[in-house]
């Protein structure tokens, strides 16, 4: 599949400067860029209005509970998750308040609202990077997290830094291009 790294319609800004950026700047978050993150997220869609979201955060000004955390990341993400100034566990409720079903559509929710707290992000100058490797089971634990959430990504999130202070290894991905599918790889306007 081809991929490329120019844009091949028009987006919004905004989602032209997001990127997963691991290194970080010593500079930490401040309390009301962290409150219009949530915000954001506050605001996405989800399935019958549900807001299936729950997010758990810590700052490096609550060294225990972020220890909690970044103890739960897999071995090769903590090499450099630890810069990040702020760590964000983001959970999605299992089951409607409703009628106490199971919600298929929890995980996909919850997608949406750290897509749009990602943006946000962006908006504010920030880096999000979204951290599928962890430890669900010792996040849990770490975290007393009730049976009725599922963590489901850690988000370590501050102003862009250099990469130069990062690995060879991560600093080569960091300046790499950005490049994505393109549209013909993904798109079908056709039966299978």
């Amino acid at each position: 599949m081809q991929k490329s790294a120019e844009f091949e319609s028009p987006i919004l800004e905004v989602i032209q400067m997001r990127r997963s950026r691991r290194a970080y700047a010593d500079k930490p978050v401040e309390q009301d860029k962290i409150q219009s993150l949530f915000e954001a997220a506050r605001w996405a869609p989800s399935s019958v209005n549900e807001q299936p979201w729950l997010y758990l955060y810590a700052t490096k000004d609550q060294p225990e509970l972020l220890g909690k955390i970044f103890d739960a990341l897999n071995d090769s993400n903590k090499v450099w998750a630890g810069n990040a100034p702020l760590l964000i566990v983001s959970l999605a409720r299992k089951n409607f308040i409703r009628n106490d079903r199971p919600n298929e559509s929890a995980r996909y929710d919850l997608g949406a609202a750290n897509a749009f707290l990602s943006l946000q992000a962006a908006h504010l100058g920030l880096n999000v990077h979204q951290i599928g490797g962890f430890h669900a089971a010792k996040a849990i634990e770490n975290l007393n997290i009730p049976d009725y959430y599922e963590p489901v990504v850690i988000m370590a999130i501050g102003y862009p830094g250099d990469a130069a202070n990062l690995p060879e290894n991560l600093k080569l991905r960091e300046l790499a291009p950005r490049e994505r599918y393109v549209q013909q790889a993904f798109v079908m306007n056709q039966t299978f």
